[in-house]
């Protein structure tokens, strides 16, 4: 078994802890689910947050589904001009057979901007009626 890391962000529309827990709760789901990883195959996770983000930690959506051994640490994203606001980022140390090229990154909704080079998943709409 490796030690892989995993990479993943969403945008949120707005700063509510729920909309916060919503969508983290999401990409963290989603990492385990295109990975075919479970809590217990995390080994820590880094979750950082654009200054516009007050609501809630993101590390508590996490706990949320399960991870309650797995240390997570939050942090402040830097504050750099231009920067795509209300972004929650995550990068997940993991357990696993997968090799390092079929790891899948997250990117959901306005975040999935930011690496198309990296992500192998689709973007989500923020719109639903965007077609």
């Amino acid at each position: 078994m490796a030690t892989r890391a995993v990479r993943g962000a969403t945008q949120l529309d707005v700063d509510t802890r729920e909309h916060m827990l919503d969508r983290v709760a999401e990409m963290v789901q989603d990492v385990m689910d295109v990975n075919g990883l479970t809590a217990d195959d995390f080994i820590s996770v880094v979750f950082t947050a654009t200054s516009d983000l007050v609501a809630e930690f993101p590390a508590y959506a996490a706990r949320q589904l399960g991870f309650a051994d797995v240390p997570l640490l939050c942090a402040r994203e830097l504050e750099i001009e231009g920067s795509m606001p209300r972004v929650v980022r995550l990068l997940a140390h993991v357990e696993t057979d997968l090799p390092r090229a079929d790891i899948t990154h997250v990117y959901l909704h306005g975040a999935a901007n930011l690496r198309r080079d990296l992500t192998r998943t689709h973007a989500v709409p923020d719109d639903e009626t965007t077609p």
